[in-house]
C-alpha cells in the first residue's frame, strides 16, 4: 500500500504546475490523468513567457510531467468518474476511476478542465492553435488584418465575431447548424461589415497540414480565408466530481473557490485551471495551480502536527 499526501485530479497545465509545486514541497503526490483535454488539443500557444514562436500543449504536458517526476511525483492514468467524502472534515475522500481501481487522499485537487464543443470536420483539430483558434484573449493577435472565418453557432459565434471585429475587418461568420441569432447581433454585424453565412459546413479546406484556408460548405460554396475561429458555445466543464463532493458551482458549472487560496466550499479540496472561475488562459492556469499547492502544503503540515501520519493512500 502505498502512503502518498495529495491527489491532483488532471494532467493538464494547471494540474501539472500543481505536482511540481507540491513535489519541490517533497510531498508524496498522485496525479490521475485521462490522457487527453484541452491543451492536448492546442498545437500552439502563443503568448506564454519565453515560448515567442508558441509551443503545444502535447509538449507542455511532456515538459511538466518529467519535471514533476524528478521531484517524486508518480503518476497513473485513469479517469475519476466518482468521489465521496470520508466521514466528518479531514477524514479525506474516496475516489474510483473508469480503471476500477480506488483511490483515498486526505487532500484533493481537481484540475479537470473543460472541453470546447466543436463539431468533427475533418482537418479542423489538425489546425487547433496553428491557425484556428478558440480564445480571443490568447489569439486574437494571431488574425490581425488577415481574412477570417468564424465558425460557431447561433448568438456564441455572433458574439465572438463582434469581439474580433477590432482585429480585422476581413470577417465572416458562417452559423454552422443555422442556430438563432438575435437581431441586435445580426443588426451589429451588417453594421460593421460582417458577412453572414446560415449554411452548414461540410469540411476545413488546408493548404498544407494545420494551415487553414477556408470551409466547404454542405452546398458546395468554398469560402476561402487565412485564419479561423471556433465559437459554439455550450463548452463542457468537467466539475461533475465538485458536484458529487458538493462543492458550490455556478450557474455555467464552473467550480467556485476562495480567491486567495483556490479552495472551493468544501475544506481540503481545491480547484484550480479552466473549471474554475478563469479566463481561459494557460499562464493563469499555471499561477492557480502554484496557488492551490501552496495552501494545500499549508494544510498538509497541519496535518502532519495534529496527526503525525500520513493517512492517504492508494488501493488496488
Amino acid at each position: 500500500m502505498e502512503h502518498v499526501d495529495s491527489i491532483i485530479v488532471g494532467g493538464g497545465i494547471a494540474g501539472l504546475q500543481a505536482a511540481i509545486q507540491l513535489g519541490r514541497y517533497e510531498h508524496k503526490v498522485l496525479v490521475i490523468d485521462a490522457g487527453y483535454g484541452r491543451s492536448t488539443l492546442c498545437r500552439s500557444y502563443h503568448n506564454i513567457l519565453g515560448w515567442p514562436d508558441g509551443v503545444s500543449g502535447e509538449e507542455l504536458r511532456r515538459l511538466g510531467r518529467l519535471q514533476a517526476e524528478k521531484l517524486g511525483v508518480m503518476f497513473v492514468q485513469d479517469e475519476v468518474v466518482q468521489a465521496v467524502a470520508k466521514g466528518k472534515i479531514g477524514d479525506g475522500f474516496e475516489l474510483w476511476g473508469k480503471s476500477g481501481r480506488g483511490y483515498e487522499a486526505r487532500t484533493l485537487l481537481l484540475a479537470t478542465g473543460l472541453l470546447d464543443r466543436m463539431p468533427e470536420l475533418p482537418q479542423l483539430k489538425e489546425c487547433l492553435g496553428l491557425t484556428v483558434y478558440v480564445c480571443p484573449d490568447c489569439d486574437g493577435y494571431e488574425i490581425r488584418g488577415r481574412s477570417t472565418i468564424v465558425m460557431g453557432s447561433g448568438d456564441a459565434g455572433a458574439a465572438m465575431a463582434l469581439k474580433l471585429r477590432w482585429r480585422t475587418d476581413k470577417l465572416t461568420y458562417v452559423n454552422h447548424q443555422q442556430c438563432a441569432v438575435r437581431s441586435k447581433f445580426l443588426n451589429e454585424m451588417q453594421e460593421k461589415g460582417i458577412h453572414y453565412v446560415a449554411k452548414d459546413i461540410a469540411n476545413i479546406i488546408v493548404d498544407a497540414p494545420g494551415s487553414f484556408a477556408g470551409v466547404m460548405l454542405t452546398d458546395g460554396e468554398r469560402l476561402q480565408a487565412e485564419r479561423g475561429f471556433i465559437a459554439f458555445g455550450g463548452n463542457e466543464v468537467k466539475s461533475d466530481l465538485a458536484r458529487q463532493l458538493g462543492a458550490d458551482r455556478m450557474e455555467n458549472r464552473h467550480i467556485m473557490t476562495d480567491p486567495r487560496s483556490k479552495m472551493t466550499s468544501v475544506p481540503f479540496v481545491w480547484a484550480a485551471g479552466d473549471v474554475g472561475v478563469h479566463a481561459e488562459q494557460v499562464t493563469i492556469a499555471m499561477g492557480e495551480g502554484s496557488q492551490a499547492a501552496i495552501w494545500m502544503n499549508k494544510a498538509l503540515l497541519r496535518m502532519n502536527v495534529e496527526t503525525n501520519v500520513h493517512k492517504v493512500v492508494i488501493r488496488s
